[in-house]
């Protein structure tokens, strides 16, 4: 499976395309990437339009079967300038018809830790991430930008093929587990008894969206 990454920003937008069947650690894994650019100076709404069609057309370049976006609105990493970016990056996905995972930069984090065996919480800074990138796809030069967009591409590209059945729940870490298909059951205080579907594959048009299928 090709999944693409994507690492948005207005400065330095990281995108990078993974192939899932490549043997961890070759270079094969990562198949192309790059970053699309805007300088400061221009235009705001010129910035996002061009963010907009530089991704429309990395995707009719790389033709990837699955996409994955790191969804920069959670917690403190919201901002009204990155949301609307968000926005656009959405616009241009859903007009390709690419199937799209978001995922939050914590949640990346996170799984590249698993990569690199670092302790649990270690935050992970660009260095690290960088680190991660290169013991996947076997070494090379990588931008933060791009290993951040990579390493999304690789959590994406487990919950893909999760997904479509190429791996099973007992193949998945314990931090795919947790963000894939946790279900949490309460059992104290006001909400005792009651049941979430906190995984993402519980969260169809809401954390994963099938743009390639018209809806009926």
């Amino acid at each position: 499976m090709r999944v693409l990454g994507l690492d948005p920003s207005l400065s330095e937008f990281g995108w990078a395309l993974h192939d899932t069947d490549a043997p961890v650690g070759s270079p094969s894994r990562c198949l192309a990437r790059g970053r699309l650019r805007t300088p400061a100076r221009m235009e705001f709404i010129d910035r996002y339009i061009s963010h907009r069609e530089g991704l429309r057309g990395v995707v009719r370049q790389t033709q990837p079967d699955r996409v994955g976006l790191e969804f920069p609105v959670f917690d403190h990493f919201s901002s009204e300038g990155m949301y609307g970016l968000f926005l656009f990056v959405c616009e241009a996905l859903k007009a390709e018809r690419c199937d799209v995972v978001f995922w939050s930069p914590l949640q990346i984090k996170a799984h590249a830790r698993d990569t690199i065996d670092r302790p649990p919480k270690w935050p992970m800074e660009k260095p690290d991430m960088v680190e991660a990138a290169r013991e996947d796809a076997g070494g090379g030069r990588w931008n933060h930008n791009e290993a951040d967009a990579y390493l999304c591409a690789v959590l994406s590209g487990r919950f893909w093929k999760l997904l479509v059945g190429e791996i099973s729940e007992t193949d998945l870490t314990a931090t795919e587990r947790k963000y894939f298909t946790k279900i949490h059951t309460y059992i104290r205080g006001k909400k005792a008894g009651k049941t979430v579907s906190t995984g993402v594959i519980h969260r169809e048009d809401d954390r994963f969206f099938s743009w390639s299928k018209p809806k009926p």
